[in-house]
């Protein structure tokens, strides 16, 4: 019988991690549109993201429209690269229907949600060739109030994407070490 759980994955199953640590935050893109195909499989991906209970409980805004991503840009604390991406994905917390199930601790689980689907989503778009940067510093009730987001979903991420035009050095990590804690803190 074959062991389909070998102890050296493979230089193929390898790929997977080399776009996690090769990956970084892209804030310059090129004047090119995105494939309607390479937008769903990102969000696709973004969807396949753990989720408690499975309930999925986030929901993705796309904005292709120019004055749309201008007035986004400026919520975000005028980091207007957001303007220049092709394609803006706000991803959103749907708090019902994480509730429904875990009451008021499905608050913290539909956040959850959303921000695996965010980490998903980058790792998705590098894996593509395309670049983006995970956006937290933002007026939410603004952008809620531009997208018509309802009160019970929130804004956890504004994701600007598009074909990178810049090649930026890899950031400084913690030493691993530095962060482990066997057993205890």
């Amino acid at each position: 019988m074959e062991d389909k759980f070998p102890d050296m994955a493979s230089d193929e199953d390898r790929k997977c991690l080399e776009v996690i640590f090769n990956r970084v935050s892209i804030r310059k893109f090129e004047d090119k549109e995105i494939s309607e195909n390479d937008l769903i499989e990102v969000l696709r991906a973004g969807n396949a993201a753990p989720s408690a209970g499975n309930l999925q409980a986030r929901d993705f805004v796309i904005v292709r429209d120019k004055k749309m991503k201008e007035e986004i840009a400026k919520a975000a604390l005028n980091q207007m690269f957001i303007a220049q991406a092709p394609v803006v994905i706000v991803v959103c917390a749907n708090y019902p229907r994480s509730m429904r199930v875990y009451g008021d601790r499905g608050r913290l689980y539909a956040e959850q949600d959303a921000t695996a689907a965010v980490e998903n989503i980058l790792i998705a778009a590098c894996t593509l060739g395309l670049g983006c940067v995970w956006v937290g510093a933002f007026h939410e009730e603004i952008v809620s109030h531009l997208l018509g987001i309802p009160d019970y979903a929130r804004p956890i991420a504004i994701i600007p994407i598009g074909y990178p035009a810049e090649k930026p050095e890899r950031r400084r990590r913690y030493p691993i070490e530095e962060l482990i804690h066997w057993e205890k803190w």
